[in-house]
């Protein structure tokens, strides 16, 4: 995730998740006057320029904006000890679409994940289309921000968490884990999957159970498959 400048960041579910956000720092907002009548009230107070459509799309390009957009700087991710507390946490192994991104962040908000541990380098840039992608979850996911991923999958186990690296090849499967109060979860991008030196870190590798003849799955459909799982385990240790 980038933390450098800012950025312009739209859509409707979007931008009410970031005004929503009190970590969230908005330079400014444009929006069609139908734009702002869908988010009234807003979730905080905030100037906007009323603008039509023809000048979000030569601001944004081809962007699905839906008449409103805001400049924001990029949130500052938490210290992974905040991800201590919890108990469901995605790590994303140098996986650098923006679009995945955001959809497995939209997805970590559905199952209410604790948190995503991303690395500093290789990894999506905090942007529009990601932001736009994971539907306002972005502003509602803490992300950690780490230099090294093995050293993180280290300090969750230090947490008590379970660590498991998926791999579609493992022996053991998701269904078959043993049972545990905190997951951690480690997903690669696609065709490198986690690598060898993070998922030798990792207590456990699994494979998602798949029946079809076509074993491999998008890196965001196995995530929400892995969140679903997890969270079925857990409340049934509730």
């Amino acid at each position: 995730m980038d933390d450098s400048e800012p950025y312009w960041l739209y859509g409707l579910h979007a931008v009410r998740a970031a005004l929503a956000n009190p970590r969230r720092r908005v330079h400014e907002m444009v929006a069609t006057t139908n734009a702002i009548r869908r988010l009234d009230p807003l979730p905080r107070r905030i100037e906007a320029e009323t603008v039509d459509v023809r000048r979000l799309n030569k601001m944004l390009g081809d962007a699905v904006h839906q008449g409103v957009a805001i400049r924001v700087s990029p949130l500052d991710g938490v210290d992974i000890k905040e991800l201590g507390r919890g108990r469901l946490v995605l790590c994303l192994d140098q996986i650098t679409d923006p679009h995945n991104v955001g959809a497995i962040l939209r997805s970590a908000a559905a199952f209410k994940a604790d948190g995503i541990v991303v690395t500093k380098r290789h990894s999506a840039s905090e942007t529009g289309v990601l932001a736009k992608s994971a539907s306002g979850a972005l502003d509602m996911v803490p992300i950690a921000v780490e230099v090294n991923m093995s050293r993180a999958v280290e300090a969750l186990k230090g947490y008590g968490y379970q660590t498991v690296a998926l791999d579609s090849e493992a022996d053991t499967t998701l269904s078959a884990l043993p049972a545990a109060d905190r997951w951690a979860f480690v997903l690669g991008a696609e065709g490198k999957g986690v690598r060898a030196g993070v998922r030798e870190t990792c207590g456990v590798t699994a494979a998602i159970e798949v029946p079809g003849a076509l074993a491999s799955l998008n890196v965001s459909n196995a995530a929400a498959i892995t969140l679903y799982a997890a969270q079925s385990h857990l409340q049934r240790r509730d």
